[in-house]
């Protein structure tokens, strides 16, 4: 995430057709949709967590619809701090769409979806199907006139326009849809066997969903006026694959590094983290900055800014005094722990 914000802010023009920048971009684009699925796979984690606790289906997604209302107020509050800090044409600053703003919309509709069924298996049919419709719906909607027609705040949730943003509803919604699917799934283990098989089983369905995507760019394009890298259901199918195959990867990170690991603290800070650096480094703090190093200073930069960014997360922690993630002797912690 960090990676891809500072390279497309810093990295000179005449840097970017290099493929070194290219990879780093490409690589750097994986955040945007993590972020939005491991929030679904979290979301369904905690939903399930509550029920076991005592509280009823309707109140348990209840406090996940509560949440996803909070976090679109974050969505509209992060506009404002840019606008506040960094200026810009208004009330458009203050009404782009923002990655905050479909993710919150995002767990309001899957709160609703989980709520609409009374087994998990009909619950994962109805995410899943309300995923597929913003994917596959999403080169029909960006063709649609009356869409083109919407007052532009409207507008920017079903189609990017220049100033909207890079987010619009369709399809970021399913990337979301996807991770409560998934966090369905891994929720169900009620031991650590459950849960290696669990584990092993999406370590086979992701790359088998990427690699899927993947051939079915050489088929005749099934919809017109879109491409791979924009829109394409292809191209949604392939980071699936890769998103559903870092779910192991992370457990078994969470397997061999059992102390001590940056990467956990970065990933327990993850908002905070987007918070305050997209105004570092697009904002008025770095102007000089902008568009005016080479890809190998913009490297050099990447690692201090980050080390940087890993002092903030540490401070904000002793300042909070928030407590340390317990370490799991397993691949994740039981059920029963």
């Amino acid at each position: 995430m960090v990676e891809a914000h500072l390279f497309d802010a810093w990295v000179r023009v005449s840097d970017r057709s290099d493929h070194p920048y290219r990879w780093a971009i490409a690589i750097g684009g994986y955040s945007a949709p993590l972020f939005l699925f491991l929030a679904g796979v979290a979301l369904a984690l905690a939903i399930g967590s509550r029920q076991r606790r005592g509280l009823t289906v309707s109140e348990a997604a209840a406090i996940a619809r509560r949440r996803g209302w909070q976090i679109l107020g974050l969505g509209v509050l992060f506009r404002l701090q840019s606008f506040i800090v960094s200026g810009g044409p208004f009330p458009q600053t203050l009404l782009k769409v923002d990655i905050l703003n479909v993710m919150g919309l995002s767990m309001v509709l899957a709160a609703v979806l989980w709520r609409t069924a009374a087994k998990d298996l009909w619950r994962g049919v109805a995410l899943s199907l309300g995923a597929l419709f913003f994917v596959l719906a999403t080169p029909l909607i960006r063709q649609v006139t009356a869409v083109a027609s919407l007052p532009y705040p409207i507008q920017w949730y079903f189609k990017a326009v220049p100033g909207s943003g890079a987010f619009t509803l369709f399809p970021w919604v399913g990337f979301l849809l996807c991770g409560v699917v998934i966090g369905l799934w891994l929720d169900r283990a009620r031991s650590d066997g459950e849960e290696r098989t669990a584990l092993k089983a999406l370590a086979i369905t992701g790359p088998l969903i990427a690699v899927g995507g993947y051939l079915s760019t050489y088929l005749p394009m099934f919809y017109t006026g879109t491409t791979f890298w924009t829109g394409s259901p292809t191209f949604f199918f392939v980071r699936l694959g890769v998103l559903i195959t870092s779910i192991p990867i992370g457990y078994l990170w969470n397997a061999f590094f059992r102390g001590w690991s940056p990467i956990r603290d970065f990933g327990v800070a993850s908002l905070f983290v987007y918070w305050i650096h997209v105004e570092m480094v697009y904002g008025i703090a770095s102007f000089w900055l902008h568009k005016a190093l080479t890809f190998e200073q913009a490297v050099v930069s990447y690692v201090a800014f980050s080390l940087f960014l890993f002092g903030l997360v540490k401070l904000k922690d002793r300042v909070l005094q928030d407590p340390a993630p317990p370490h799991s002797r397993a691949l994740a912690p039981s059920h029963g722990a």
